[in-house]
């Protein structure tokens, strides 16, 4: 409608400068057969004068409606709402030009946005198919070896059960996990600040994970000796989840027989800096910027194997985050990973 607009200004321009032209034209003509050469150069120049102004002020308005669509377009979608005349100056074809170059460059950083959210979410799905596949798969064989007659016979029946309790365990802790991630994403989950001791929370972890290492002959121990409490504001159930998601890690991937994994306090000021490091195989550096992302594993077969459900790296990003705070990690193969996170200092 607005090009038909301005192709109708445009049109009536056309044929208001050509019957100007023509009356112009007819007047000179009058002039010269009474008044000679001299009036009609003098009429000449006047309706030359007067012609250009009219055409410059009628294509003026055509292009400044052509300009005035555009422009208003371009705002509606950038800043949602209408521009009036006044917004437009005698600079607007530059104007238009920036507005629609930085419209351009928005649009094309939503789209490759889209696209990465597209390729995470296919791949996202494809994992929380894969880590819910394998432990159904095993409860359906266990439970189809228990009816085909594996029930009655006692060397068999009891440890098919066990193992169905695994697996039935393994799909719970994803499920649990899943929702820890959904109501931290969603503000759901809402964080009970407080001021607790850092020190004494990473003894009670390292506590309650000693057996685990000792089996695989891992050793937990502090960096130094801390004598006295360091105190921090944060939620102490969460960060508890977050060590010992980070020390578990640790116990799981290291070097059996020879690990060790140290836990360190560093004052920053503001805030205590806590580190987690090991002696493990450690990460590539190709491997590093998706480490903290749902379901990732360096080594899918050997991640498995050791159990847990993918998401223990997710989580801590997430509460670490919802307390305003940082998490990183440095790795170099062969020599070993440091996870560190920060949190609020208090007296």
């Amino acid at each position: 409608m607005k090009f038909l607009e301005s192709k109708k200004t445009a049109g009536n321009g056309a044929v208001f400068t050509a019957l100007f032209t023509a009356i112009a034209l007819s007047v000179e003509t009058i002039v010269y057969q009474t008044n000679g050469w001299e009036y009609v150069a003098i009429l000449s120049i006047l309706v030359g004068i007067a012609s250009f102004v009219t055409f410059y002020l009628l294509i003026n308005k055509f292009i400044y409606q052509k300009i005035r669509v555009i422009y208003k377009t371009i705002h509606q979608q950038k800043v949602a709402k209408s521009v009036n005349r006044q917004s437009l100056t005698p600079d607007s074809i530059e104007k238009v030009n920036m507005d629609v170059q930085e419209w351009g460059a928005d649009k094309k950083k939503e789209i490759e946005r889209l696209q990465e959210l597209e390729n995470y979410r296919r791949e996202y799905i494809g994992n929380i198919s894969h880590e819910l596949k394998t432990p159904i798969f095993n409860i359906q064989g266990y439970v189809l070896t228990l009816l085909d007659g594996g029930l009655e016979d006692s060397s068999i029946n009891r440890e098919y059960l066990l193992r169905t309790e695994k697996s039935i365990n393994r799909m719970i802790a994803i499920v649990e996990d899943l929702e820890t991630i959904t109501q931290l994403e969603s503000n759901e989950l809402k964080l009970h600040f407080g001021k607790f001791d850092l020190v004494s929370l990473a003894q009670e972890v390292i506590d309650s994970l000693e057996m685990k290492a000792a089996k695989r002959g891992i050793q937990l121990y502090f960096s130094q000796s801390y004598d006295r409490p360091i105190f921090v504001h944060a939620d102490r159930d969460r960060i508890a989840q977050v060590l010992t998601n980070l020390i578990d890690n640790a116990i799981k991937y290291n070097k059996k027989g020879e690990g060790r994994i140290k836990v360190s306090f560093f004052d920053m000021d503001e805030n205590i800096l806590t580190e987690v490091t090991d002696n493990g195989p450690g990460i590539a550096q190709t491997d590093l910027p998706r480490i903290f992302e749902r379901f990732y594993r360096t080594d899918k077969a050997r991640s498995r194997e050791q159990g847990g459900t993918g998401l223990g790296l997710a989580i801590v990003k997430h509460i670490i985050e919802a307390h305003e705070q940082s998490v990183n990690v440095r790795s170099t193969l062969g020599i070993g990973t440091t996870f560190g996170f920060t949190l609020r200092k208090t007296n």
